[in-house]
């Protein structure tokens, strides 16, 4: 019997009376981004901020802002909500509302909610520096944490009073950052090293001409962040894009076929797991011209001879070889053609996708066909970061199974 698919991680924002409200409505975005679901609570001094209406319209839920809302609380809402939430993370948490969690007040919906929830509790401190310093804020900071709350920050700079020093909120992308990689909480790889290799690769023909494709980077770059989230020790093959990588990650650049081959070889000492996400060149040059081109003619043929297979050159390992994962960029007969992928490439787990008239390439979000031994996943479309996370989830799933003999068919029916 198949297991029911993950769904995304659920995100209750709780939005207190700060001036650092106004940035709420990028944090939402942020949580989005990464494949969260974000449910808003607003305190009465929140509205003198920001309207509920903005924040509806970047979460796509209605906000929630009263203890009273009758129809609601017909049913308990502010209890729904409690077990609704994976956390909880108020933002801007000000002076008087960590007083009043730590003194155990629930005399409106917020502070209900924290009191009432078994989720975790982030809080990310925004007041000015003084006040931070205070000694009853201290206290009351310290109390809070020895009940197990996460203190997020606060962050040191100008103030909106005109003062400097700590007690800044953290930025909207730290904050979704920390609070969802600390929510990864079944550190499915915990103890694991991933390599992953991301991005296209350029072939050189001349100086300043290469042979490359669409690839993005963003899937792959999903999965290394994913697979961090989850615990692992991760090491990010990259070639050229036009993205970040992600915190905590160890991060190699490399620019052709070739050198990625080398890259990700070395980086598999003492791996686990290989999850090959790039889209690596099939063809490069056979000599790359020492000077540029010049057009000297109506047409030119280009010598062009395979590649590294970077995928199969894993897979073929004689000793240390690691749980091998590749990728499918298919445009037509998906399962078809991922499935004789899987087999001539002796990988171990094949993620494949369809590219092409708007689809893969470029884009937030995807879909995925996942092949291994035995089982099948199809994973419905979704923002790449959430897509990646359930990828994560699943290849540390085959990947125990396989580490216990007789165990892989029952990971999937």
């Amino acid at each position: 019997m198949d297991k029911p698919r993950p769904r995304s991680l659920r995100i209750l924002l709780g939005v207190t009376g700060g001036i650092a409200a106004y940035k709420c409505p990028d944090l939402v975005r942020r949580l989005r981004e990464r494949g969260a679901e974000v449910q808003v609570v607003m305190t009465a001094g929140a509205s003198r901020f920001i309207t509920a209406l903005t924040l509806q319209a970047v979460s796509g839920r209605p906000v929630r802002d009263s203890l009273w809302d009758e129809a609601a609380e017909a049913a308990m809402g502010h209890i729904e909500l409690a077990r609704w939430a994976d956390a909880v993370l108020v933002a801007p948490a000000t002076a008087d509302f960590l007083a009043k969690l730590g003194h155990g007040r629930a005399d409106g919906l917020l502070s209900t909610l924290c009191l009432a929830t078994a989720a975790p509790l982030y809080l990310a401190p925004a007041m000015n520096q003084q006040m931070w310093a205070n000694p009853a804020t201290a206290a009351n900071v310290a109390l809070l944490r020895d009940r197990g709350a996460t203190i997020l920050g606060p962050g040191e700079g100008d103030q909106a009073c005109g003062e400097t020093g700590p007690g800044r909120m953290l930025e909207p992308d730290q904050l979704a950052e920390l609070t969802l990689s600390r929510l990864s909480a079944k550190r499915v790889l915990a103890g694991r090293k991933v390599v992953v290799s991301a991005g296209p690769t350029r072939e050189r023909l001349d100086p300043v001409r290469f042979i490359s494709n669409r690839s993005s980077g963003k899937m792959g770059y999903a999965v290394a962040q994913a697979a961090r989230d989850a615990g692992a020790t991760v090491v990010l093959v990259s070639g050229p894009v036009g993205i970040s990588p992600p915190s905590g990650v160890e991060f190699v650049a490399v620019e052709s076929a070739q050198q990625m081959h080398e890259a990700v070889h070395r980086a598999l000492a003492d791996a686990d797991i290989y999850i090959g996400a790039a889209a690596v060149a099939d063809y490069q040059a056979r000599a790359i011209a020492a000077q540029k081109i010049k057009k000297s003619s109506d047409s030119m043929q280009l010598e062009l001879v395979k590649a590294p297979d970077i995928l199969a050159s894993v897979a073929a390992l004689k000793s240390g070889r690691p749980f091998v994962v590749g990728f499918a960029a298919e445009t037509e007969n998906i399962e078809e053609n991922a499935r004789a992928k899987l087999v001539r490439k002796r990988a171990d787990m094949i993620a494949a996708n369809l590219v092409g008239d708007g689809l893969g390439f470029d884009r937030d979000d995807n879909s995925l066909l996942v092949l291994w031994a035995g089982g099948r996943e199809e994973i419905a479309s979704c923002v790449k970061p959430e897509l990646a996370r359930r990828l994560v989830t699943l290849i540390a799933e085959v990947h125990g199974s396989q580490r216990r003999p007789g165990t892989v068919a029952a990971v999937r029916g």
